[in-house]
């Protein structure tokens, strides 16, 4: 049932489908099966949790479903000049 989690999430995020929820359940599958005894992993669950960490803090990229469907955010930084007081 944990693989089939993880393998559902992971194709959430390849589509970039509701990101942050993927993210987070792909880490808690990971962590859930670390605690089951479950090695059947090749690669490291911390890297794999820490990049889906890093995915749900980023966010869906560009030519994501989620900007599709809810539109991209922009973040505008203001320039940092010195202002002064007439």
């Amino acid at each position: 049932m944990l693989a089939g989690l993880a393998a559902a999430s992971g194709l959430l995020l390849v589509i970039g489908f509701l990101t942050p929820f993927a993210g987070v359940v792909l880490v808690v599958s990971i962590a859930a099966g670390r605690l089951a005894g479950s090695h059947e992993a090749a690669t490291s669950p911390l890297l794999v949790g820490i990049a889906a960490i890093a995915l749900v803090l980023l966010g869906p990229g560009a030519v994501s479903l989620d900007a599709r469907l809810f539109g991209r955010r922009e973040i505008v930084i203001p320039r940092g000049g010195t202002q002064t007081k007439s």
